[in-house]
């Protein structure tokens, strides 16, 4: 069924209500600060962020005698937005609550725009960006290729999984193995596992040790089971496909991090079934297509479109087969949705 649409005054009181409860929220959040600020708080020191509750966040106490300890803790009206992963100073009140009272440099951020088009940091000093698809919902490779531009964006090192390899049979092979073929081609890190039946397991945690991670892909492939089998203790909620539409419901709300017994940690995203590219320009995208490198600038003309235009270097390149159609196909896709101000 599709989603009803709302008119210009229904969206109007949905924002004034929204915007009268952010207020009321943000009110209480300052008297609790002050109340905070106002007592005895503990000396500054270094804290990780490993989850985000509206406007406070977990902290985890990263040196002397409380590393390790969780904290949920206040911030001041001064600092940005916080995100899962952020290395914060802190300090310390009275019953495990605190007061963040700056933000430490990030060393990458994993940004995607929100309803309105805002852009809207989800991660931090991520390192690792584990692409997450499965048989089951259908695979795509438009909303791979997007994963694979935002990765190249943020200047992380993406990996491809191909999560319950346990449900390929006969029907989707021939389309899974020409979709994976194609990654393989151009030389992206792929794995095969199943995390029902722990097939694979053990080489996604080698890759995963030693690196700060985060799962991204469309709801229902499977990330919270993979969190359940990586790490048994957290008990992530896991969510059925949807009898009607073959999709994902949404089980992870909020991003939170998590840690490997051998080092590394994971943070695990909400599912989001498409990944805006709005903040990205045309020439970000070339760069996420990473078989175009030595093509785009040699095309005939500087303005090449990459469409029908005459001595095209990326047409010459598909007709002889160094690109891919598939490729090709999503890159084309991207690119008409960007707004008209990134070309």
């Amino acid at each position: 069924m599709a989603k009803r649409q709302l008119n210009r005054r229904q969206n109007w009181r949905i924002e004034k209500i929204q915007g009268e409860r952010a207020s009321r929220a943000a009110k209480r959040e300052s008297q609790t600060l002050e109340t905070l600020e106002g007592g005895d708080l503990g000396p500054e020191q270094i804290g990780l962020v490993i989850a985000h509750f509206g406007v406070q966040v977990e902290v985890e106490a990263q040196e002397g005698e409380q590393t390790g300890q969780v904290f949920r803790c206040h911030l001041r009206a001064n600092l940005p937005a916080l995100v899962t992963g952020d290395r914060v100073v802190w300090r310390a009140g009275n019953q495990g609550i605190g007061v963040i009272v700056a933000q430490l440099p990030r060393t990458t951020e994993l940004c995607r725009p929100d309803s309105r088009g805002q852009l809207k940091p989800v991660a931090a000093n991520v390192d690792l960006i584990v692409i997450v698809f499965a048989p089951m919902p259908e695979p795509h490779a438009n909303l791979i290729d997007r994963y694979l531009v935002a990765a190249e964006h943020a200047g992380i090192r993406p990996l491809l999984l191909l999560n319950k390899a346990d449900l390929i049979d006969d029907q989707n092979a021939p389309a899974l193995n020409a979709l994976l073929a194609v990654y393989r081609q151009l030389g992206y890190p792929l794995l095969e596992v199943s995390a029902h039946q722990g097939d694979g397991m053990q080489q996604l945690q080698t890759q995963l040790d030693g690196h700060i991670s985060v799962f991204v892909g469309q709801s229902g492939v499977g990330k919270s089971s993979l969190v359940n089998s990586l790490l048994p203790e957290v008990e992530a909620r896991v969510g059925p496909l949807s009898e009607l539409s073959g999709q994902g419901t949404h089980t992870t709300t909020t991003a939170r991090l998590f840690h490997f017994p051998r080092g590394g940690d994971l943070i695990d995203s909400p599912g989001i079934r498409e990944f805006g590219l709005g903040h990205v320009s045309r020439a970000d995208v070339e760069a996420g297509f990473i078989e175009f490198n030595d093509l785009i600038g040699t095309c005939r003309f500087r303005d090449c479109k990459h469409d029908r235009e005459p001595g095209c270097a990326l047409l010459k390149a598909l007709e002889e087969g160094r690109v891919q159609q598939q490729r090709m196909n999503s890159y084309r896709s991207i690119i008409a949705s960007l707004p008209e101000n990134s070309y």
